[in-house]
């Protein structure tokens, strides 16, 4: 069912439904969904050669539940987890859920900078941690910033083990000392209202912004985005997507979560191998993935000869999809009912979502139609006033999806939430006559590079910290591969001098890698308008033709 047209034809939608809100806990869906499938496969997890039906995960979040409580962590408390995909990750999702704690998932990319501006600014008292991820040595990090982590009372690491931290059987062995009636007697003090999650999304001001998510909020998303995608208890969603991210632990876990369904873990990072291998083998009839996961997907080497006839549908969603590369996800992914979403983390995270039987030209060219009970308007971004169908203007979203704020930031979140409740997303977006809509550009400087958003204020307030930058701005720049790549424009104070490789040297391990500038410009000074303001338009003019990428004035993904 589309969304009828507003007899106005103003820029104005809201998402019918049959279905109503669900009034659960995400402790209560499980609950719900275990006692309901119980010899249903839930959770595959192949790089670890781990397997759990509903019941068994059911079982198994619980014990994990009474061993957080045992270590003292109360209703509201902090968890932080810093891990790549592992199932580990899923079972403390609903773990921390069960117990009233609020999860933070922190970015397995972060390095010691966010990483203690996370814990330190959320207040989480546990963390459970790899020991590393790729070539990153966590342990090592952890060591360096713990001392400034005062609110931090334990460490959980998952491998190799530390002095000051428990191991995951040593938190597991907690669990016998708390009993399951005192767990039933902290979940029945939970309200589907609380907050249950934290992640931070880099801000305009600076530092990431934690939004902060509830049981109601991401519940209902991921049972509506998995409506949507005609999901049920015979459907596999392979998610190689990041967990720490709304994708991963909303359109992905809580999806399937909510509808029955099973989730695959191909590894605990993307690898296009590894994936086609995964959806072959276990016979997956879901994948979701950024459009760069797709491309790579397409062009592995080998990927005629895997067999991937059981795929139906998925999620594509971080950056507008080109049209020849969704043509081929349907032809020969046999993703015939592929979806695209778009959203933001602070709208749980999805508002607007194709038809699984929406035309090409509906899957590329728009982000697709509203979301059962949510709002969308488009306004004129200086009066506010609704746009008529057709005219551009700045998306505002409202509905049970608005996260309740940033973190202990009333201030930021003032400005992102109205008093009327509608969320102003940033983006300038085209309402259409059908009400499917299209993202147009962006009001805010953010640069999505692969599907990551990244906010220039906060990679200049980083580089800011070398003594030898005076003054710095950060633009994206197009690129063939992600989109965009960060370009960051430097004066160097009087009397010093510096290379490109010693700016990104400077970075390196301190804020997460895709994050660091691809391209640096050494200048004297920055194109201004005549009060003073910087131009980032002319800046990305300039950068485009010096660095020989193209046409400047198109929009970048």
């Amino acid at each position: 069912m589309h969304p009828e047209v507003a007899a106005t034809q103003a820029s104005y939608v809201s998402g019918p439904s049959e279905r109503p809100l669900l009034g659960r806990t995400v402790g209560d869906q499980l609950d719900v969904t275990a006692a309901g499938n119980p010899s249903g496969e839930a959770l595959v997890s192949r790089h670890q050669s781990l397997r759990y039906t509903y019941a068994e995960l059911h079982g198994e979040v619980e014990r994990i539940a009474r061993a957080l409580v045992a270590l003292g962590v109360g209703k509201g408390d902090r968890v932080g987890i810093w891990s790549p995909n592992v199932a580990e990750w899923v079972l403390v999702q609903y773990a921390t859920a069960k117990a009233g704690a609020i999860l933070v998932n922190v970015n397995p990319a972060y390095r010691t900078h966010e990483l203690t501006y996370a814990l330190t600014q959320s207040g989480v008292s546990v963390l459970i941690a790899a020991s590393a991820f790729r070539n990153t040595d966590y342990v090592e990090m952890l060591e360096e910033v713990r001392p400034k982590l005062p609110d931090l009372r334990y460490t959980v690491l998952l491998g190799r083990g530390a002095p000051w931290a428990m191991s995951w059987d040593d938190l597991l062995a907690h669990a016998d000392d708390v009993s399951a009636e005192a767990l039933r007697e902290r979940e029945a003090s939970l309200d589907f209202g609380d907050p249950i999650n934290i992640q931070y999304t880099s801000g305009t001001t600076g530092m990431p912004k934690g939004a902060t998510l509830t049981h109601h909020n991401i519940v209902n998303n991921g049972y509506f985005v998995g409506k949507r995608m005609r999901l049920g208890p015979e459907d596999r969603v392979c998610v190689p997507v990041p967990f720490y991210h709304c994708f991963g632990m909303v359109l992905g876990n809580l999806a399937a979560l909510t509808h029955g369904a099973c989730i695959v873990l191909p590894g605990d990072s993307f690898d296009a191998g590894a994936v086609l291998e995964t959806v072959q083998e276990e016979r997956c009839t879901a994948l979701h993935g950024v459009p760069t996961m797709f491309i790579a997907e397409l062009e592995h080497p080998d990927f005629g000869s895997f067999d991937l006839t059981t795929l139906r549908t998925g999620i594509m969603a971080g950056s507008p999809c080109p049209a020849e590369v969704m043509k081929q996800v349907i032809e020969r992914m046999h993703m015939t009912e592929v979806t695209i979403c778009y959203g933001m983390t602070e709208t749980s995270p999805v508002s607007f979502q194709s038809m699984p039987d929406d035309d090409l030209e509906h899957r590329v060219a728009t982000v697709g139609a509203i979301h059962p009970h949510v709002e969308a308007k488009v306004v004129d971004p200086s009066t506010g006033a609704v746009l008529p169908r057709g005219g551009s203007g700045e998306l505002c979203t409202r509905g049970y999806l608005v996260m309740r704020g940033y973190w202990n930031d009333a201030e930021a979140t003032h400005e992102a939430v109205d008093p009327a409740g509608w969320m102003h997303t940033g983006d300038l977006a085209m309402m259409r006559d059908d009400s499917y809509v299209n993202i147009v550009g962006r009001i805010k400087d953010m640069i999505i590079r692969g599907g990551e958003n990244i906010y220039p204020r906060e990679i200049e307030e980083f580089l800011f910290t070398n003594p030898m930058i005076a003054d710095v701005q950060a633009i994206g720049v197009p690129d063939p591969k992600y989109g965009e790549e960060v370009c960051a424009w430097v004066r160097l104070k009087e009397g010093t001098t510096s290379t490109e490789h010693e700016i990104r040297e400077f970075c390196r391990g301190k804020i997460a890698t895709y994050k660091i500038p691809r391209y640096v410009r050494f200048t004297d000074e920055f194109p201004m308008t005549v009060t003073g303001k910087i131009q980032k338009y002319r800046m990305r003019e300039i950068s485009v033709k010096e660095l020989g990428l193209g046409d400047a004035s198109s929009p970048t993904a």
